[in-house]
């Protein structure tokens, strides 16, 4: 399989061509595609979050306890003295950063639900979500972050079924088929909570209507 830095730096590189193109469409500023770039690269290595021990994990959760913090205070500022906002923060910092991180390696296998199309589809329509609720993004610019993220993932994926690819000796390696798949068909129930998890998530993402109007302007743009 492909290791970290070949992820992150296709990633990255398709995150760039990314940014480059919907500047160049005038869709964001450069200050905005930058974020792209970013969040391209991110879900460039998001499948490998069911890697016991890996470099990719370790960065993912300490990513994720930044905004993690940020919707604590937001969320727990009306309700709570300075002090006990500040013990507050800290238990939810260490929490997403050391406690959910070994909760999740013992709770996933590698390559499976979240080496899927189905994880790729939630972590996307999460960060839409998050971006248009959470930011109070546009709904245009909140689905642009979350197809950024669903690219990322995509490519992920397809690398690691490239590199189950024996060039040399011609043949398929055993991993082959594990990773660019719809879900985890060795494992029925993660099946179904990953459905249901999109099931539940599907009502916060931003209005439909924009994402289609999205893909109409970028069917123009390729023509």
């Amino acid at each position: 399989m492909a290791n970290f830095r070949t992820h992150i730096t296709v990633a990255a590189a398709g995150g760039t061509l990314m940014a480059y193109v919907g500047w160049q469409a005038q869709w964001w500023v450069a200050p905005q595609a930058l974020l792209v770039i970013a969040l391209v690269a991110f879900g460039g290595i998001l499948p490998d979050i069911d890697a016991d021990r890996s470099r990719s994990i370790r960065l993912i959760f300490n990513i994720l306890s930044v905004p993690s913090l940020v919707l604590g205070v937001l969320l727990l500022q009306p309700w709570l003295t300075p002090g006990l906002l500040l013990v507050a923060c800290g238990g939810i910092y260490f929490s997403v950063r050391y406690l959910a991180s070994v909760l999740f390696s013992r709770l996933t296998v590698h390559r499976g639900i979240w080496h899927s199309l189905m994880a790729a589809m939630l972590c996307a329509l999460a960060t839409a979500a998050l971006s248009y609720h959470l930011l109070a993004q546009p709904a245009w610019l909140a689905w642009s972050h979350g197809a950024a993220v669903l690219f990322g993932f995509l490519i992920h994926l397809s690398l690691d079924e490239l590199f189950s690819v024996d060039l040399e000796g011609a043949r398929l390696k055993r991993s082959f088929g594990t990773a660019l798949k719809l879900g985890d068909g060795r494992r029925p129930l993660s099946n179904v909570l990953m459905l249901i998890a999109l099931l539940v998530l599907t009502p916060w993402v931003p209005p439909w209507g924009v994402l289609l109007e999205l893909f109409h302007q970028g069917s123009l743009l390729w023509r």
